[in-house]
């Protein structure tokens, strides 16, 4: 019988890891994970606006995606409130619910990131190129990582109803809360700033 390439022995090779992440514990991933489930049942049956109709939760999961894979946020609190920032503004959640069930920490980010629904739509929008600049560091994260998911998911495919004029909006609108939050993640910025430029929106 022939023998073939021997095999790495994969047992003794070294466990590579990003040093500049610190590992969780046990604890907080307990935390995460009550998130991950508290935003999965208050989205229950909600789905995206895309032509696959996708859950909504993929949102808020990939939101917290890329804050930990891509801009090596480690901080519990944010990648939580990036779970569940859209919950208080898109289903029954109130805030003195995310406080008792995740801390004041969670709550005040939360808060941040919500929008009061009963403003009108173009309101809504004024108001967080307004106020983006003055978010703490941590709400910065979330709006750039949102923002960051959002035009990714534009760029593979148009919401249904949605006109290419209404798409070509929302970039250059995004670009103007990106211009607000310039500084505050050059990960997370520059992955942005591509995706913008590609569409001929200028910083």
């Amino acid at each position: 019988m022939t023998s073939g390439p021997a095999r790495p022995d994969f047992r003794s090779a070294p466990l590579r890891r990003d040093r500049t992440r610190p590992a969780m514990n046990g604890s907080e991933a307990v935390r995460l994970l009550d998130a991950v489930d508290f935003a999965a049942r208050k989205h229950s049956g909600q789905r995206r606006k895309d032509p696959e109709r996708t859950p909504y939760i993929n949102h808020p999961i990939g939101v917290a995606q890329i804050l930990a894979q891509e801009a090596g946020v480690a901080d519990v609190a944010v990648l939580q409130a990036a779970l569940l920032h859209d919950t208080v503004e898109d289903t029954d959640t109130t805030f003195a619910e995310i406080e008792q069930r995740f801390g004041l920490e969670v709550r005040r980010l939360v808060e941040e990131l919500t929008d009061n629904k009963a403003l009108p739509q173009a309101e809504r929008k004024r108001l967080q190129v307004e106020r983006a600049a003055g978010l703490s560091a941590g709400a910065r994260l979330v709006a750039l990582a949102d923002k960051l998911y959002n035009l990714r998911d534009l760029d593979r495919r148009v919401p249904e109803g949605w006109s290419e004029q209404r798409v070509r909006e929302y970039f250059a609108w995004a670009a103007r809360v990106a211009n607000a939050l310039r500084g505050s993640c050059p990960a997370l910025e520059e992955p942005l700033w591509r995706l913008l430029a590609a569409r001929g929106v200028a910083r």
